[in-house]
């Protein structure tokens, strides 16, 4: 549990309370595109092979007679033959994106959402309000932040046709 920061300015030296320790609460999640439903799959340890193995097991029994297809980035875990082999066995298709290009992956643009509106310039004094937190505001995705993350979760991304390369 460390401190987000949204913004700070300050002439004198201004002390930010920050929790003792470290817990985790990891977060491993799909969108639909289309829809913008999120499904996760949440931990108190680190997300693994398994973990996505079980998220691609879940994806399956929500979606069972639709052809799913999971746009994941390159993370080692991901890449795993214990996930190819899940992800075989429940006919879901997996596309990689490249290396280094968190921007074409739509949920970090929810992960970044849900860090801004339940992280940044909070402080939790036990790590239930702060697992209580991240929770809520990933529930109400397709309630209270509807309206926010149909502008936010939208499949445009910069393009660079025409473009030219100075010397």
């Amino acid at each position: 549990m460390l401190p987000f920061l949204g913004y700070l300015y300050s002439l004198t030296v201004r002390f930010i309370k920050a929790a003792s320790g470290r817990q985790r609460f990891s977060v491993l999640g799909a969108l639909n595109a289309i829809t913008k439903e999120v499904v996760t799959i949440t931990d108190h340890g680190y997300i693994n092979a398994v973990c996505v193995s079980a998220l691609l097991q879940k994806l399956h029994d929500l979606f069972q007679n639709l052809p799913i297809v999971v746009i994941m980035d390159n993370a080692r875990y991901q890449r795993c033959a214990l996930v190819e082999e899940t992800a075989r066995q429940l006919g879901i298709q997996i596309i990689f994106l490249p290396p280094y290009s968190p921007n074409l992956n739509l949920i970090e643009r929810l992960w970044k959402f849900v860090k801004k509106k339940a992280l940044y310039n909070q402080y939790y004094s036990r790590y239930e309000q702060f697992h209580e937190a991240i929770s809520n505001c990933l529930a109400q995705t397709d309630t209270t932040y509807k309206q926010a993350l149909d502008t936010l979760l939208v499949a445009k991304f910069q393009s660079f046709k025409n473009a030219t390369i100075q010397p």
